[in-house]
């Protein structure tokens, strides 16, 4: 349009200054080096963004591009998203509504509420089952996490709500960690973790049983939000066709993105797999320092013990314990 009329008569029918458009027409042919900074940052901030499945908001792309040497502040990442029209997904309230605790079945007490954090993996595991809607009907997933990396150890999935659902996620959690040392395994008072299968189980592997209070999903806070997270960042997002694609994408977003890549704030801003690598290590590097075992060869052996009950390849318990010791009210400790 400039080749056909005046810049000066152009500028006066848009209602700006010729000052302006030169200005402008200035920036656009030289970028300055922030300009030039802010489209490079913006290409990592959309790259970020499309690796989380588009769940991210500004808080994890800042931490995740520090963690790959680019540190920025969160507000100009959030005005970059702003402009880009990205945004990460926001929480909204979530309330789980599968624990029938109308049975006649032992009730474990809750030993998790008199318990300090967990300070070493395969101490405290949490459980529960959430339910995933598809046009085929529901879906049903039982889920165990590893309290002190917020890692899920164990998972099943089936059309039915019933103790095999349980004992499945219970088998893989079992398979995977093989723990060692005192561990309490916490859900809520539902039938199926107060089944005899289920308590079997538990008395096999000497595992202490622990359950929340009646109605009170808060007793179970971290499990609870783990549901509400893969609600609002898979469920709520779009409409399974059946539960076999379900099944595909639960898995996908379990072990691909939630144990192995997505930040969690309470971790640091690490992934469940990337906080418990280092701290392994750092557990194995203060194990072999010298003068860290106990002077005497008994004393040695037994420091090592101690310590190699922090890694997660410990070895597998052996001992058993009867099944009214499981859910007796008995408290127990764990050495710090």
């Amino acid at each position: 349009m400039k080749t056909e009329h005046p810049i000066r008569l152009l500028c006066e029918c848009l209602d700006v200054s010729p000052s302006g458009y030169y200005d402008w027409k200035e920036r656009q042919e030289n970028p300055s080096q922030r300009a030039k900074a802010n489209q490079a940052l913006k290409a990592d901030i959309v790259r970020i963004h499309r690796e989380s499945r588009q769940t991210y908001g500004s808080p994890r792309i800042q931490a995740s591009l520090t963690q790959q040497g680019k540190p920025h502040g969160r507000n100009r990442i959030a005005r970059l998203m702003r402009e880009e029209k990205i945004s990460g997904r926001q929480r909204r309230r979530y309330r789980g509504r599968t624990t029938d605790s109308n049975h006649n079945h032992p009730v474990a007490p809750n030993r998790l509420a008199q318990m300090p954090q967990p300070s070493r993996p395969n101490e405290v595991w949490v459980a529960d089952i959430t339910y995933i809607e598809t046009s085929e009907g529901w879906l049903y997933l039982a889920g165990v996490l590893d309290l002190y990396s917020r890692r899920i150890v164990g998972w099943s999935m089936s059309p039915r709500i019933d103790a095999d659902l349980v004992v499945g996620a219970w088998n893989m959690a079992l398979m995977h960690r093989r723990p060692a040392g005192e561990l309490v395994f916490h859900s809520d008072r539902g039938v199926q973790y107060a089944s005899q299968e289920f308590r079997q189980n538990l008395a096999k592997a000497g595992v202490r049983a622990s359950m929340s209070r009646r109605a009170n999903c808060y007793d179970n806070a971290v499990m609870e939000s783990f549901w509400s997270t893969l609600k609002l960042e898979l469920v709520y997002r779009g409409k399974f066709i059946s539960r076999k694609q379900a099944r595909r994408e639960l898995f996908a977003y379990i072990e691909t993105f939630y144990n192995h890549s997505r930040l969690h704030s309470s971790l640091g801003y690490k992934s469940p797999e990337q906080f418990e690598r280092e701290q392994n290590a750092q557990n194995k590097s203060v194990a072999e320092q010298p003068g860290v075992a106990a002077g005497s060869q008994g004393g040695a052996q037994q420091g090592t013990r101690a310590r190699g009950e922090q890694y997660l390849d410990g070895t597998t318990r052996s001992r058993t314990i009867a099944p009214k010791d499981l859910f007796s009210p008995k408290q127990i400790s764990f050495p710090s």
